[in-house]
């Protein structure tokens, strides 16, 4: 049987691409990932809109909350396989030092919640970043991470970040 690795999406508000990609880890890839999300400023609630595109998708989202990323630097916390940042604020912020010292990298998705015009252009906008996502999720999943070594899987994932 192959082991879960344990995977966290960072964000600065973590209530759109961190949360989106959170529920797509964890609906995509649940043999092999258990995947959280956090934020540096976690806004404190989901953005509904972000809620609703998962729903659309018809992936669960009862359990996803904004939560801040030193919850998963404390003793006791699940020790991270990899790290990735979703929004270029994020990726530039000093992260804690995570236990175990994962994987990282950055996979900068635009900011769905920084989007203006009509409902239905920033509508899109949250559809784009889920699609975006879970087509980066979809590549992450096609790898053998058992099978690869620390260094070319640490590429690997970063080069993942810059598909589109």
């Amino acid at each position: 049987m192959t082991r879960r690795y344990n995977l966290l999406f960072l964000c600065t508000g973590n209530s759109a691409r961190s949360i989106m990609a959170e529920a797509l880890a964890n609906q995509l890839g649940k043999d092999r990932f258990q995947a959280y999300s956090a934020g540096s400023q976690p806004r404190g609630n989901v953005h509904p809109l972000a809620l609703q595109v998962l729903q659309e998708a018809g992936l669960p989202t009862d359990a996803l909350r904004s939560k801040p990323w030193d919850e998963f630097a404390m003793p006791g916390a699940p020790e991270m396989d990899l790290v990735i940042t979703v929004c270029d604020k994020a990726a530039g912020e000093s992260c804690p030092v995570w236990p175990g010292h994962p994987i990282t990298a950055h996979w900068g998705v635009e900011d769905p919640v920084a989007v203006t015009g009509s409902p239905e252009h920033v509508h899109k906008a949250f559809a784009n970043a889920l699609r975006l996502l879970q087509h980066r999720i979809s590549l992450l999943l096609a790898l053998k991470l058992e099978a690869i070594d620390r260094l070319v899987l640490e590429t690997q994932v970063r080069e993942i970040g810059k598909s589109a």
